[in-house]
């Protein structure tokens, strides 16, 4: 019995460790290093599983003119999610477009990519001409290395095996 418990109670801690998420964060401008959207309606933000935290569950990186924002849910382990989104050629605040077909994330344009995958990605969502969405920058602080918006975007499967996945409500306030 006593090794049963000694099985049981870390099992039990990592499932009961399990965040439910009922919200998204709130939409800042102050680098607060957030990141949320609803997926086909259903709540998303980055999160690690059971109390072991993850690192890099959220970045943002500058390169030039282009900015990568990675947010990624390792909260069903070994089942996973993340988001990409690529902006090329930020010029300041506005309105970019996720509407470029391609057949891959690639940094010829800008896109919104969503993926799952259990160990090796199953699915992987993309935007293109037919499947595209927006981000609006509301700020670009160069001084502090701020970059807030939101975002929303529907995408294909790269796999044609899905049906198109659905981002609303998609906000970030992130440090680069």
């Amino acid at each position: 019995m006593k090794k049963l418990l000694i099985i049981a109670l870390p099992l039990l801690l990592f499932v009961s460790c399990k965040k439910k998420i009922d919200e998204l964060p709130p939409a800042t401008q102050t680098g607060a290093n957030t990141f949320g959207a609803k997926v086909n309606g259903n709540f998303w933000i980055p999160q690690g599983f059971g109390p072991i935290p993850a690192s890099n569950l959220l970045e943002a990186i500058r390169l030039g003119p282009n900015f990568y924002i990675r947010a990624r849910n390792f909260s069903s382990s070994p089942n996973e999610t993340e988001f990409e989104i690529f902006l090329k050629d930020v010029t300041g605040v506005g309105t970019y477009q996720l509407n470029t077909t391609m057949t891959a994330p690639s940094t010829g344009a800008s896109y919104g990519f969503y993926l799952k995958r259990n160990f090796t990605p199953t699915n992987e969502w993309l935007t293109s001409a037919t499947y595209s969405g927006t981000v609006n920058i509301s700020l670009l602080d160069t001084a502090n290395n701020i970059l807030a918006g939101t975002f929303q975007f529907t995408a294909a499967d790269i796999y044609g095996s899905d049906p198109p996945v659905t981002i609303t409500e998609g906000r970030f306030d992130v440090r680069y």
